[in-house]
């Protein structure tokens, strides 16, 4: 059990979380593209009779909010999105592991046993697209209105050291995350309600029964708890590649808030589409208690 288990997080880590993370770039390029609002600038600044001061100060207050707000968004979204689906893997991990062993201890039965066919198999593991594929819209107005409140009164004069750029991340994060219920992450990551709706019917499939149990898994205090603590570790890999990419003595410095700005969307763009390089995952399979998580996940039986 525990050779199955190590090659479940092996496949989250190497096959199912790189592909979830490219397709997530993709999207969130084509959301938050902010190559208009630049382009704007750079004409203005050649030509600047083609656009006013005070047309000038807007379009650099929407670069700053939007720079913000694809940085922070695609830091939590990665960080939810690799518990989710390590949540997935292993509930799937051990249904199957449980299914086999059934199956193998008691042939006889092998025809009677309500196995996951690979159809549900396919359909759960791809339901981590939700996000990408139907909530992203949703993510990035609330991600964007936290970024409002948080920068308000911040100039793009302003010195951006490492603390007040680590702290401004963590205020927008604290803000979105207070928005809406606790779980706040659950309704970007699978449809309202999935798969309860049949739970009466006679028709109620694996994968109707495998969301039940992840959208469970997604709503306790445990999960809520690594939730906190790994994006609390993401936040200080984000700052690290902000160190080796700028380089430390000028976030020790400061910087102007105008010149941070490319800097924070190339590293966005960074942290999804080198997923399989990228600090970050280094970090979240270091993480004691999100390993312990996942081990009980794994080894627990549903409803337990």
């Amino acid at each position: 059990m525990q050779a199955h288990f190590e090659n479940i997080q092996r496949i989250a880590d190497t096959t199912t979380w790189p592909h979830a993370m490219l397709y997530l770039s993709s999207r969130v390029a084509e959301e938050l593209d902010l190559s208009h609002l630049t382009e704007r600038l750079v004409r203005g600044k050649g030509q600047p009779d083609t656009l006013t001061p005070a047309e000038k100060l807007e379009l650099w207050n929407r670069l700053k909010v939007l720079s913000f707000t694809r940085m922070v968004l695609s830091l939590w979204a990665m960080t939810i999105l690799s518990l989710y689906i390590r949540v997935q893997v292993n509930i799937l991990g051990r249904h199957l592991y449980i299914d086999t062993a059934r199956v193998l201890g008691i042939s006889h039965l092998a025809e009677e046993a309500d196995l996951i066919d690979r159809y549900d198999q396919q359909q759960f593991l791809a339901s981590v697209d939700f996000l990408s594929n139907s909530a992203l819209p949703n993510l990035i107005s609330n991600m964007q209105a936290a970024a409002t409140e948080v920068l308000k009164g911040k100039q793009l004069k302003d010195l951006f050291n490492f603390t007040v750029l680590c702290e401004t991340v963590r205020q927008i994060l604290d803000v979105f995350m207070s928005m809406g219920s606790p779980y706040c992450w659950v309704n970007y990551l699978m449809p309202e309600d999935a798969g309860f709706y049949k739970l009466d019917s006679t028709n109620v499939t694996k994968f109707d029964q495998l969301m039940v149990e992840a959208r469970g898994v997604l709503s306790s205090v445990e999960f809520g708890n690594i939730v906190g603590i790994s994006l609390g570790r993401a936040v200080d890999a984000l700052m690290e590649d902000f160190k080796g990419q700028i380089g430390e003595g000028n976030l020790l410095s400061g910087m102007p808030l105008a010149k941070l700005l490319p800097q924070m969307v190339q590293m966005s763009s960074l942290q999804l589409e080198e997923p399989s390089n990228s600090r970050f995952i280094q970090v979240m399979q270091k993480i004691p208690e999100v390993e312990l998580f996942f081990t009980l996940l794994y080894t627990s039986t549903p409803g337990s």
